[in-house]
């Protein structure tokens, strides 16, 4: 009784009633203007032709943008070791994009911020994969520890590669099996 009479009192109020009103168009009209929106900004990315800049006519094809976590595997990280390690690269690719690319950034973030953890099995691959996706001009973050803990100072542990295209991306990691 106090619930329909505090609805009945509220939904009388002619103030209330246009405040509701207006929120409710406010977020509808919202809806319909970001998904323009995005439309729009997906489709007037800049392309290079050349590929060594960040952004490339793949982006234009595929519109998916991933970061690849590649771990070495033979430095038998622990499972704590090798989440830390791969914060510390996930967080310097981001750093590294919003400074030089803010554009990619955000359509990494529209496509769900992916990221997939795969394994290398020693440092010469790692750095093979570090030149290879560099060539291609893709954002790299190669991660060395300071040695506190589980492995030696010094000990390259992780390469990040991406955000990117996921078909550049995938050029530089697909044959990788999964972490």
């Amino acid at each position: 009784v106090i619930f329909s009479h505090f609805s009945m009192d509220c939904f009388s109020n002619p103030i209330t009633v246009s405040l509701l009103a207006g929120m409710g168009c406010g977020l509808c009209l919202g809806w319909v203007l970001r998904g323009r929106y995005l439309q729009v900004y997906k489709n007037s990315i800049p392309v290079t032709e050349n590929g060594a800049g960040s952004e490339t006519s793949i982006m234009r094809e595929s519109g998916e943008f991933k970061m690849i976590l590649v771990v070495r595997n033979d430095l038998k990280m622990g499972k704590g070791k090798v989440a830390a390690q791969c914060s510390h690269a996930a967080v310097s690719a981001y750093k590294q994009v919003l400074r030089r690319n803010p554009n990619l950034l955000k359509q990494w973030e529209y496509s769900g911020q992916p990221k997939v953890v795969v394994k290398a099995p020693d440092e010469d691959s790692l750095v093979e994969l570090l030149t290879y996706a560099k060539q291609l001009g893709l954002t790299v973050s190669l991660i060395q520890d300071a040695g506190r803990t589980q492995i030696a100072p010094g000990s390259r542990t992780v390469l990040g590669i991406g955000p990117g295209p996921v078909a550049l991306v995938d050029q530089v990691t697909g044959h990788l099996k999964l972490y």
